[in-house]
C-alpha cells in the first residue's frame, strides 16, 4: 500500500525523546521553551507559544481576542472542520465565504461582502500549505479594523512574497498565525501546536490561558529557592505541550528546509507525469506563493465520480483523500444561515482528490500513483 502520507522520523528524534523521558521532566519545560524560542526564529516572529494542536492554538487566538457570544468572524467553510468549531465553542458565529478554485483558499474578492458591524475577526486558512493572498486580504481587514487570524496548520515551512520580499508564513502578516503538529503535516510532534504573534500582550495571554490561567509557571516554582504560592487569576485551560513532544518538534525544525525541498520535488514529478492528461486539473502556485506542498489535490474532469476513481485506485494499492471537506455540509452547520454562495468549495469537495505526498515516497511508486490514475481515467472515457 502508498499511504496519503507517512512522517519521516529517524533514530534523532526517539534519542531526543529518550533523553527527556530520562531527565525526569517530561510536562511542558525547557523543552518547550526551547522550540518556540527555535520556530519563532525560524518563521521570523517575535513570540511563540507551543500547545496541544492547532485547535487549541486557534481557540486561544479568539479567546486571547475576546471573541465570544454575539461576534462573527469570516472563514472558509472548505477547511478541516476545527476551523469553523472553535468559532462556535467561543459562542461567535461562523460567516463561511467562497474559495478561489486556484488556491483552494478564501476569495478575497468576497470579503467586503461578508463584513458587517459584528464581524470581530477573519480566520485566513493557509490551505494545505498553499498560502492564502494576505497581500489582498490585509489591506481590507485593516481599513475595517478587523483582526486577522492565520490558520496556518497546514503551512509550516510556505512562504510568500510581500512587499517585494520572500517571507515565511509564521512571520505574522496578521495578528497571530496558529500551526498544527499532527503526523500528516510537514514536521511533526505526533499532536502538537504553536501561536506566533508580533504582540507581546497577546502573546502573554496564549502563555497565561493554556496553563489554566496560573500566575506563577510550575517550572518557576519548581526552580525557586522560596516558596511561591500560585494564583489563577482568568478561567484557563489545560492546553500545554509535553517537553516529549518539544524535544522531537526539535529535531524535525532541524530538517525542515530538507523535508520541503523533497515535497517540492514530488510535486514537480506529478506535474510532469500528470500535466498533459486532458481534463485533469493540477493545483497551481501563484506568483506570490512558495507551497510546502503539505498536500497534492488534483480536480477531476466533471464526468467522473470521485468515489469510483478513489476505490478503483485503492484496490491497486494507491490511498488517496477526498477534497477538502466543507464544514457547512455537515450536522452542525447544516441549518446555520448561510448568507453567502459556496459553490466552488462544493465543487472542490466533490471533484478533488489528494494524492500520496510525503519525503521519503519512492520515484517507481509516485510512477505507480500517475501510471494506474491514468489508466482510471482513460478507462472511464
Amino acid at each position: 500500500m502508498i499511504p496519503i502520507a507517512v512522517p519521516l522520523l529517524t533514530d534523532e528524534e526517539a534519542d531526543a525523546a529518550r533523553a527527556v523521558v530520562l531527565s525526569g521532566w517530561v510536562s511542558q519545560g525547557p523543552q518547550v521553551a526551547a522550540f518556540e524560542r527555535e520556530f519563532a526564529a525560524l518563521v521570523g516572529a517575535p513570540h511563540a507559544c507551543a500547545v496541544s494542536n492547532c485547535t487549541t492554538a486557534l481557540q486561544l487566538a479568539l479567546a486571547a481576542l475576546d471573541i465570544g457570544t454575539g461576534d462573527e468572524v469570516i472563514t472558509v467553510s472548505h477547511s478541516f472542520i476545527a476551523t469553523a468549531n472553535v468559532i462556535r465553542h467561543q459562542g461567535a458565529t461562523p460567516v463561511f465565504v467562497d474559495i478561489d478554485p486556484e488556491t483552494y483558499n478564501l476569495d478575497c474578492t468576497r470579503l467586503v461582502e461578508a463584513i458587517t458591524e459584528r464581524t470581530r475577526a477573519i480566520i485566513a486558512v493557509h490551505q494545505m500549505g498553499m498560502p492564502c493572498d494576505m497581500a489582498a486580504l490585509l489591506p481590507i481587514a485593516r481599513r475595517h479594523g478587523i483582526a486577522v487570524i492565520e490558520d496556518a496548520a497546514c503551512a509550516a515551512g510556505s512562504q510568500i512574497r510581500m512587499n517585494g520580499a520572500w517571507e515565511p508564513i509564521g512571520k505574522p502578516h496578521g495578528d497571530i498565525a496558529c500551526f498544527s503538529f499532527h503526523p500528516r503535516k510537514v514536521i511533526t510532534t505526533g499532536e502538537g501546536g504553536m501561536l506566533t504573534t508580533a504582540n507581546a500582550e497577546l502573546d502573554r495571554k496564549f502563555k497565561l490561558l493554556r496553563q489554566h490561567g496560573m500566575s506563577v509557571p510550575d517550572t518557576v516554582r519548581h526552580n525557586s529557592s522560596s516558596v511561591i504560592f500560585e494564583k489563577y487569576v482568568v478561567l484557563g485551560y489545560n492546553y500545554r505541550m509535553t517537553d516529549i513532544q518539544a524535544a522531537i518538534g526539535r529535531k524535525q525544525l532541524e530538517r525542515l528546509s530538507e523535508l520541503i525541498a523533497r515535497r517540492r520535488a514530488v510535486a514537480a514529478r506529478y506535474v510532469e507525469q500528470l500535466g498533459n492528461v486532458e481534463g485533469l486539473r493540477l493545483p497551481g502556485e501563484p506568483h506570490w506563493a512558495r507551497s510546502n506542498w503539505q498536500s497534492y489535490c488534483i480536480r477531476l474532469p466533471e464526468r467522473f465520480d470521485q468515489r469510483t476513481v478513489m476505490q478503483n485506485l485503492l484496490e491497486k494499492g494507491i490511498a488517496t483523500r477526498r477534497g477538502i471537506m466543507c464544514s457547512h455540509r455537515e450536522i452542525p452547520y447544516e441549518r446555520a444561515n448561510q448568507r453567502h454562495d459556496l459553490r466552488q468549495s462544493e465543487i472542490a469537495q466533490d471533484r478533488s482528490l489528494l494524492l500520496p505526498v510525503f519525503p521519503q515516497i519512492r520515484e517507481e511508486d509516485q510512477l505507480h500513483v500517475t501510471n494506474c490514475l491514468k489508466a482510471e481515467l482513460n478507462r472511464i472515457r
